[in-house]
Formats: structure tokens, sequence, C-alpha cells
């Protein structure tokens, strides 16, 4: 893609501390282009990802393309701390972590 005549690069995947409040917990899907990797820092997070609905807990991990339809916020209980990291259309999360003894 060119902007003011030089090549515009794809923008790097975005990395953002959320904390979401106990009252954001009433579900509205949405789309949009991109890839998204949740991880669960403290509470617990409810994710409505298409038909599924889930519940995540602290180190807990969700990984999904934007274009289905999503929400993510508190299960009401409380608020909820998420590590979100954001790319563009096709970017992938690749994670390769040891499992805790």
């Amino acid at each position: 893609m060119l902007l003011n005549g030089r090549r515009r690069r794809q923008a790097e995947p975005k990395a953002y501390k959320l904390t979401i409040p106990t009252n954001e917990s009433d579900p509205l899907t949405r789309t949009h282009p991109g890839h998204e990797w949740l991880y669960v820092l403290s509470g617990r997070l409810r994710l409505v990802l298409g038909d599924y609905d889930a519940t995540l807990g602290p180190r807990e991990v969700a990984e999904f393309d934007t274009q289905h339809p999503h929400w993510s916020g508190s299960t009401g209980a409380g608020a909820v701390e998420v590590l979100s990291i954001f790319g563009g259309q096709g970017e992938r999360v690749h994670i390769r972590a040891q499992p805790t003894r």
C-alpha cells in the first residue's frame, strides 16, 4: 500500500493490558478484521465466540479470528485483568510453553 508516495508497512501486532469492570457483563458480539489473543491475568473473563460461551480464569488463554462474532467481558462477579494482543488480518500468535508442574 502506498501512502504519500511511500510504501506503508502493515501494522504490527499491538498489546494492551485491560481492566474490565464488573458492570461490563452484557454480551454484544461484533466482528472486524484481525486476530486476537487473550491472556487472563486476574479475575474471571467471559468469552462469547459465536455459539461458544466460556469462562476463563487466571493463566488461561484464548486465540481467535475476529471475523467470528465475539465479545469478552466480566462474568459479573468482579473486575478482570486481561493481556490482549491484536494483529491485522491473517496474523497469528504462536505460543510454545512448558507445562507447569
